[in-house]
């Protein structure tokens, strides 16, 4: 057991309860640990001064660090107790060289958190590890150092940057994925009400009212459905609405027919077409793929209409309306004829041009015959 002294030195006459050891008196033997009452060597008489195996050993003093911290007790001399550290050994911590008095308790904080942990700054803490104590971090009260006007300037156009980083970065996503997303629905959705609508019965005429004309073109409402598109070669098929509104057409990811150019059951006519290259579900970003003698297939309610790709224009002006008249400049057409073109911006993601592709028709098929070769595989 160790028994607290004002000094950490080792005294043997301390008592672990704070008096002297005393196991026996004189009448007992006199020795430390008392006389034996039969007459034997005790182990009061001789400690260890006899003992054959006890190797002597000098004293060694530890000093005293700057601190005072701690100040480890001599070793026994010999004669000493075999245990010194049980009967009596003091470990004092001492304040540093300097501050007097017993340390003041620290009074607890009682206001919020940021009180609590300005309290808690300023005791004074203790280094792990080597037994030291350590000045309590910056000083309480300590007024914090005012930042220059330049400093706060900078943080916040660094703060004004981050956001515009963000905000840039979501709009960017937006652009790129979630239209697509947003398109591709809007675009699948038309796409089947279509198939569902031709794969009907023809409505019986209503009493009264002239059977529908198969040579007059129908006209369509402006954003309304009425055919599909289809590219073989890319594995692609997108819904075709009468205009080329954006929000009413191209950004719901669909193919716009320009007003005024021909339809596909015309006897001559240029049925021309847009679409968007980028965002808004593409349905035209890879056309600049297609090369001639790949089929282009247009299926209506009244049947599949082929066409065959005879060449385009890389790039041209976006003012350049001449490629959809009804013999379109450009692609080479001696005369009136059954043709199509496909426009869209180029280079991708801008509209500075405009990407043309030019086909001519090579087959009409009724739907009573089925799909033709080039989407049937046949």
């Amino acid at each position: 057991m160790t028994a607290l002294r004002p000094e950490g030195r080792y005294q043997p006459e301390a008592d672990p309860y704070g008096g002297a050891q005393h196991y026996g008196g004189p009448e007992q033997g006199g020795g430390r640990y008392g006389g034996s009452p039969h007459g034997g060597p005790q182990y009061g008489d001789q400690p260890y001064g006899d003992d054959p195996y006890r190797q002597e050993s000098p004293v060694r003093t530890v000093p005293e660090d700057a601190w005072g911290v701690y100040e480890q007790a001599e070793e026994p001399l010999a004669g000493g107790p075999e245990y010194p550290w049980l009967p009596d050994q003091t470990l004092q911590l001492r304040l540093p060289v300097g501050v007097g008095g017993p340390a003041a308790e620290p009074v607890p904080a009682t206001g919020g958190r940021a009180e609590r942990r300005r309290a808690a700054q300023g005791r004074t803490a203790i280094r792990s590890g080597n037994g030291r104590r350590r000045a309590g971090g910056r000083a309480a009260g300590r007024p914090r150092p005012k930042e220059s006007v330049l400093v706060v300037a900078a943080r916040g156009v660094g703060e004004l940057c981050i956001t515009l980083g963000v905000v840039m970065l979501l709009f960017v996503a937006y652009q790129l994925w979630w239209t697509n997303v947003q398109a591709d629905a809007a675009a699948d959705g038309a796409r089947n009400k279509l198939e569902q609508q031709f794969d009907a019965a023809p409505p019986p005429a209503q009493p009264g009212q002239p059977a529908p004309d198969p040579n007059k073109p129908e006209v369509f409402e402006p954003g309304k459905g009425f055919a599909i598109i289809y590219l073989p070669k890319l594995g692609l098929k997108f819904p075709i609405a009468e205009g080329t509104s954006k929000p009413a057409v191209l950004d719901k990811g669909l193919v716009g027919h320009y007003p005024g150019t021909g339809m596909p059951g015309d006897k001559a006519g240029n049925f021309a077409l847009a679409a968007h290259r980028n965002t808004h579900g593409e349905p035209f970003r890879y056309i600049n793929q297609l090369g001639k003698g790949d089929k282009i297939v247009v299926e209506t309610a009244a049947g599949y209409f082929t066409y065959e790709v005879t060449g385009g224009i890389p790039e041209t002006s976006p003012s350049n309306v001449s490629v959809i008249k009804p013999v379109p400049n450009g692609a080479g057409y001696a005369g009136p004829g059954r043709y199509i073109t496909l426009t869209t911006c180029t280079p991708e993601f801008t509209s500075k041009f405009r990407l043309i592709v030019f086909g001519k028709m090579i087959e009409e098929r009724p739907r009573s015959q089925g799909k033709p070769a080039a989407i049937s595989g046949g």
